[in-house]
């Protein structure tokens, strides 16, 4: 499960570049003294902003719930996994929290949250030690910033069942959306989209698209080519060697 936006730039400059990869590694300095590179969102209320910068700052938090409607009418909860979404190096090399106390409560004590988050950053999973604060994947997972203004991130993960029993059966379904996340300010939309996934990733028609339309223009290049080559060729290949 994926949640989309449009309209959403996050491949400008100083919003890819407003963040600090040494705060967010679980550097002790960094944590009380961010980058420069962070500004506006360095410091709040009289205390440095972890995690700071406008990445961060923006970070989706609508909350997604999937229902299926059997032929009694009874709502029955999809199960969504919400751990193995981030990549592996991110979530093990490049995201830690800061180190020299399991409590992050008081390992981030002294920072403040970033302006539009409803909860710091210790808070973000507190009944599971291991996706929470710098590590946890949903924030993991926005960090990772797109390329075009029209993106979808890895929400959740629906556990694919036995063979005999179908992941998702037919019927009806209802999306459960807690609004949180506003998109009218910059006229952009949300989405929901359900994929499956391979080894090779999602399902993604970008790629085969633009293989096609590069292709195609090479080979019209090409046939235009050879035919002005054919056509104003006027070299004479028997033309005698000057003495």
């Amino acid at each position: 499960m994926y949640y989309g936006l449009s309209n959403f730039y996050q491949n400008h400059r100083r919003y890819v570049k407003s963040r600090d990869d040494s705060q967010l590694n679980g550097d002790r300095s960094a944590l009380t003294s961010p980058s420069k590179e962070c500004e506006p969102y360095r410091t709040g209320e009289g205390s440095p902003i972890a995690p700071c910068g406008a990445i961060a700052n923006s970070l989706f938090n609508d909350t997604l719930q999937l229902y299926h409607i059997d032929s009694n009418g009874t709502f029955n909860e999809i199960p969504l996994v919400k751990k193995g979404i981030a990549w592996w190096t991110d979530k093990h090399v490049k995201f830690r929290n800061p180190g020299g106390n399991n409590n992050l409560t008081v390992a981030f004590q002294g920072t403040s949250k970033p302006v539009n988050w409803r909860k710091p950053v210790f808070e973000l999973d507190p009944e599971d030690p291991e996706n929470n604060g710098f590590i946890n994947e949903d924030f993991i997972v926005w960090m990772r910033t797109a390329a075009l203004p029209t993106f979808r991130k890895l929400y959740r993960i629906i556990q694919k069942k036995p063979s005999t029993t179908p992941t998702l059966p037919s019927g009806k379904y209802v999306l459960n959306v807690t609004y949180n996340y506003p998109v009218l300010s910059f006229d952009g939309r949300k989405r929901m989209i359900l994929s499956t996934i391979s080894w090779m990733g999602g399902k993604n028609p970008f790629l085969g698209i633009a293989y096609i339309t590069v292709g195609s223009i090479c080979f019209f290049l090409g046939v235009v080519l050879l035919i002005i080559h054919h056509k104003y060729d006027n070299r004479n290949n028997s033309a005698d060697i000057p003495n």
